[in-house]
């Protein structure tokens, strides 16, 4: 299970490190080389986000990432075959990150059931709500798969601890409220947010939105379980080329 993985990594760890990449973006080659030296640095789950036309939750960099990678031709059996792949090729877990359109235009179960086959453990979908996802909760027990929730600033302290009933894995908690990619400030404001969400659940706790630098992983040391690099990773590969993807993770720690 995802949860006892990141219960045993914590024991060897101050925190962990998830990071995000887009399927297809730059191409599938290279989001294949960007996740073997992200790995290799020592990243300890992965998101494979499935591109998708809307992107609600994304800011412009991952925005822009999602409209190239479906120009360049990602589709959702391509990114099938990718995940797959990684999943093959490298031992830390990966989940699946996308909008629920994705999910239902598929067929909740039928994607469920493609997922477990290829050894993904679970997923992410912002604009899921526990009210509104029956058939995605249910596919997901069916088999064994964890359904991510997220947790924002926003969120009261009731609504936290309905939200944990639904949730498995971890819980992601949004630095700030807004859209992926802007600047957060981490302050005592982040700091006592994060103590609501200890006291809320029992499951770890993932940190991002604006994570980017190892000064921000360290203020969360202590704090969550996991730092979530996702836009800045994208920009560093924006900048620098694809090979740079392994010195950044390597600056982080």
């Amino acid at each position: 299970m995802l949860e006892s993985y990141i219960q045993k990594k914590r024991k060897q760890k101050d925190i962990l490190l998830m990071t995000h990449i887009v399927m297809g973006y730059p191409s599938f080659e290279a989001s294949y080389e960007i996740v073997k030296q992200m790995v290799e640095a020592g990243v300890d789950l992965m998101e494979l986000q499935i591109p998708f036309s809307e992107p609600m939750a994304d800011g412009p960099v991952i925005l822009r990432a999602n409209q190239k990678a479906i120009e360049g031709g990602s589709t959702i059996e391509k990114c099938f075959k990718f995940a797959q792949r990684v999943a093959r090729d490298f031992s830390i877990p990966f989940l699946f990150m996308s909008y629920a359109n994705i999910f239902y235009k598929y067929g909740m179960e039928q994607f469920s059931d493609q997922m477990s086959k290829i050894n993904l453990k679970g997923a992410i979908v912002p604009d899921l709500p526990p009210e509104e996802g029956k058939d995605y909760l249910s596919a997901m027990a069916k088999n064994h798969l964890a359904p991510i929730y997220i947790f924002s600033p926003e969120t009261s302290d009731k609504r936290m601890a309905y939200i944990s009933t639904f949730a498995s894995g971890f819980i992601y908690c949004l630095a700030r409220k807004g859209v992926t990619g802007k600047t957060t400030s981490f302050s005592k404001e982040i700091a006592a947010y994060l103590k609501r969400c200890r006291q809320a659940t029992t499951l770890p706790l993932a940190v991002g939105f604006g994570v980017k630098d190892k000064a921000d992983i360290n203020f969360l040391k202590g704090r969550a379980d996991i730092a979530v690099i996702g836009s800045q990773t994208i920009r560093v590969v924006e900048e620098k080329g694809v090979h740079a993807a392994g010195n950044f993770i390597d600056s982080l720690f």
